[in-house]
């Protein structure tokens, strides 16, 4: 059963503050990558932190699919983006019709 966990990212060593995400190393790949994710149904929503880091809001079996999915993200493994947290989110209150 695929339960809803929220990722949080914070800007890595390489990630370069003084430049949009557009313009960070490795973009196209990292785009690329994402909207995989998205066509395939893991992500559901997400957004950049204006301090370079990022939230996802996925679906996965466990915090190790997390974890290992987002692993073959280009800017993690290029250190663009560190994985600071992944918890498991059961939604209460949903208002989104």
């Amino acid at each position: 059963m695929k339960n809803t966990f929220l990722a949080v990212s914070k800007a890595g060593a390489k990630r370069d503050l003084s430049k949009s995400s557009r313009e960070q190393q490795y973009w196209d790949e990292h785009a690329a990558f994402i909207e995989g994710l998205v066509a395939n149904g893991f992500i559901l929503l997400g957004r950049p932190f204006d301090d370079g880091g990022a939230m996802l809001i996925v679906r996965a079996d466990s915090e190790h699919q997390v974890r290992t999915t987002l692993a073959g993200d280009p800017w993690y493994a290029q250190e663009i983006l560190v994985l600071e947290s992944v918890k498991r989110w059961d939604i209460f209150i949903d208002q989104r019709a």
